[in-house]
C-alpha cells in the first residue's frame, strides 16, 4: 500500500487507518477475549496499514501496543483524551498528563505520534485552547507527543462549526472529521483550510449506520426532505440507492461510500473499524479500489449536496 503525507508532520502514513474505537472496538465491545482484536492489528500490519487511531476510552490501547511494539519505528500511533468529567466539568489539565502517561505505558511506547482532544464541541474550544493546549505543547517539548491533534464531535456539530475556527490558528497538526456522501459538508467547510494550513486530515464515519442499513436510511431521508435538505420526490421506490448498487463498476453501498471518501482533495485518511479481520480485508480491498465513476460522484452531489444537519447515524 503507497503512503502518503500527513499534512505538515511529514509522517508518511497509509491512507486506510485502523481505528480502534467505533462500535466494534476491534470486536472487544462485545468480546473480551483480546485475541480477536490482536487478529485485526495483526491483519492491519499484513494488509499495509501502518497508522493505528487508538483512544483510552476505547479500551484498546493495550492491544494496539502489544501487536505493534516490535514494529514501533515502522507504525505511527494516534490516541486521544477525553477532558470531562463523568458530571460534565471539565477536568484539570494535569489530568491530561497523567491520561496520556497511562496511555504510553498502555501501547508500550515512550512517545505517541498524534494525541488529539477528544470529540471537541464548538462550545469546548475556547477553554481547550487556554487550559489545554499549552500543558500539551509541554509534553511536545519533552518528548511525549509528536504531533497535537484535535477530533470533532460529527453527531453535534455535523456543520463542523469548531473545525472551521481550529483549523486556522495553526496549533493543531491533525485534524479528525467527519465526512460522508450523506454529508460531505467537509468539502466545502474543512478541506480547503486544512489544504492551505498543511493540517493532516483522518476521516472518520465514511460509513455510518444510514449507509449500512437501508431502515435507516430511510429515516435519515425522511428527516433530510423534511427539512428541504433533499428534493421530495427525488427518490421512487424502497431502495433510494439503486442507482449506485446497480452500476457495474460498484460492489455495495459500503464499498462505494469508502471510494467515495477516499480521493476527495484533502482528505489525508480514512478509517475503518471493524472487530473482524476478514471484514477489515473486505474494507480495505473498497479503500484502494479506483475512484467512484465521475457520473456517480456528480449524481450522489446532486442528491445529498445540501444536506448538513445529519451525520449518517
Amino acid at each position: 500500500m503507497d503512503h502518503v503525507r500527513l499534512g505538515r508532520t511529514n509522517l508518511m502514513v497509509s491512507p486506510v487507518g485502523l481505528g480502534c474505537g467505533g462500535n466494534s472496538r476491534l470486536g472487544m465491545r462485545e468480546n473480551k477475549d483480546s485475541s480477536i482484536a490482536e487478529g485485526v492489528v495483526k491483519r492491519a500490519l499484513d494488509l499495509g496499514i501502518n497508522y493505528f487511531d487508538t483512544a483510552r476510552v476505547y479500551g484498546t490501547e493495550e492491544v494496539v501496543g502489544k501487536i505493534v511494539h516490535g514494529q514501533r519505528s515502522d507504525v505511527v500511533l494516534s490516541t486521544k483524551t477525553m477532558f470531562r468529567k463523568k458530571n460534565g466539568d471539565y477536568m484539570p489539565a494535569e489530568k491530561l498528563v497523567e491520561s496520556l502517561d497511562k496511555s504510553l505505558v498502555r501501547m508500550k511506547t515512550d512517545y505517541v505520534d498524534v494525541f488529539s482532544l477528544h470529540g471537541v464541541t464548538p462550545h469546548d474550544l475556547d477553554y481547550c485552547l487556554t487550559e489545554y493546549v499549552p500543558v500539551l505543547q509541554q509534553q511536545i517539548q519533552l518528548g511525549k507527543i509528536r504531533y497535537l491533534g484535535i477530533t470533532e464531535s460529527f453527531g453535534q456539530d455535523p456543520t463542523h462549526e469548531m473545525l472551521r475556527k481550529a483549523v486556522p490558528l495553526g496549533c493543531f497538526d491533525v485534524v479528525m472529521v467527519g465526512f460522508n456522501f450523506l454529508n460531505a459538508g467537509a468539502r466545502d467547510q474543512v478541506f480547503p483550510d486544512c489544504l492551505r494550513h498543511d493540517v493532516g486530515t483522518q476521516v472518520m464515519h465514511a460509513v455510518r449506520r444510514a449507509l449500512s442499513n437501508p431502515a435507516v436510511l430511510m429515516q435519515n431521508i425522511e428527516q433530510l426532505v423534511s427539512t428541504g435538505e433533499i428534493e421530495k420526490g427525488v427518490f421512487s421506490g424502497d431502495d433510494p440507492l439503486k442507482f449506485l448498487t446497480d452500476h457495474p463498476g460498484v460492489k455495495s453501498v459500503v464499498e462505494a461510500a469508502y471510494r467515495y471518501c477516499r480521493y476527495e482533495p484533502g482528505v489525508s485518511l480514512v478509517l475503518t473499524g471493524t472487530g473482524s479481520a476478514d471484514h477489515l480485508t473486505s474494507n480495505v480491498k473498497a479503500l484502494t479500489a479506483p475512484p467512484l465513476p465521475i457520473e456517480l460522484m456528480l449524481e450522489l452531489d446532486r442528491v445529498f449536496g445540501k444536506v448538513r444537519s445529519v451525520s449518517g447515524d
